[in-house]
């Protein structure tokens, strides 16, 4: 379960590993450590389960908008400019 957040923690994060906040790793293993032996276990699990599944759509969300909505990060000229260019209407 923690290896499942850690691995989405990366594959979420935009710098390399050497330039990764140390942060968010100590956090993530300090609940871990403080939940471990909590007395509600399966809902501990279940949270952790949620938070995972989170963090996975979302990058597949992300993915899927890169893909199917290339303007997305233009300005709205740039947008504009792309729009008609795919019309046929080249704007000077």
């Amino acid at each position: 379960l923690y290896r499942n957040v850690v691995r989405e923690v990366a594959r979420a994060s935009i710098s390399p590993r050497t330039q990764r906040n140390n942060v968010v790793s100590a956090n993530l293993r300090r609940v871990f450590e403080r939940h471990g032996q909590s007395s509600e276990p399966e809902a501990f699990r279940r949270d952790v389960e949620n938070i995972v599944t989170f963090m996975r759509s979302q990058r597949e969300y992300k993915t899927l908008l890169e893909r199917y909505n290339p303007l997305i990060d233009l300005t709205a000229e740039e947008r504009i400019e792309a729009t008609a260019r795919r019309v046929g209407l080249n704007m000077p």
